[in-house]
């Protein structure tokens, strides 16, 4: 991955690596996720896929981002043209992780479509980064969301602010507006959101 990676500082404008927005889902949710939605999660995606939803975008962090990945590629052989899209905040990011979850990833990441890797080490906000990626390349936000604050917050409400439908999976969660796309939030540069 190193060798063809961009400087985290290079100008890029990332609207170009999906076609059409409205055939793109994203996955956000705790990393305390335990599992017990993984049927709904599955029927969620099959659902969006018989709607036209073709690729998926999971940020690869432990819990409901990696169930979230496996359920595509779980789906894929009986959905034709199912794409995963692992989107990894920095180089090394699974180096975080237990030994077990460091194996969970590199097998997703092996069988990803497509691996975009936003930035080669870790800074300040790289994770807001990758959320602000996965908002700004999608039309609906699939969350596992009970509420908390943190990063699932932080994206359930941008995705909200940008006018994304979220379909939230926690029933415990809080009760979220429905949203529709704005036509003029399809495009995001991370020149001006990196340090």
């Amino acid at each position: 991955m190193g060798s063809g990676m961009q400087s985290p500082r290079q100008k890029n404008y990332l609207c170009a690596v999906i076609d059409d927005l409205y055939s793109v889902a994203a996955f956000s949710g705790h990393r305390t996720y335990d599992g017990r939605a993984d049927e709904a999660l599955r029927r969620r995606v099959g659902e969006l896929y018989a709607g036209g939803v073709r690729t998926f975008l999971s940020g690869m962090a432990v819990g409901f981002d990696l169930a979230a990945a496996e359920a595509v590629l779980e789906l894929r052989s009986s959905c034709p043209g199912l794409r995963l899209v692992a989107v990894v905040p920095f180089e090394g990011q699974q180096s975080r992780f237990s030994q077990t979850d460091q194996a969970r990833f590199g097998r997703v990441l092996a069988a990803a479509d497509e691996v975009v890797v936003l930035a080669t080490h870790y800074y300040r906000g790289v994770y807001a980064v990758r959320n602000d990626f996965l908002v700004a390349h999608a039309s609906v936000l699939i969350a596992w969301y009970d509420g908390s604050s943190g990063g699932t917050h932080y994206t359930v409400r941008r995705a909200l602010r940008s006018g994304r439908r979220v379909d939230n999976l926690c029933p415990a969660g809080p009760l979220l507006p429905v949203r529709h796309l704005r036509p003029e939030n399809t495009c995001f540069d991370l020149w001006s959101l990196e340090p």
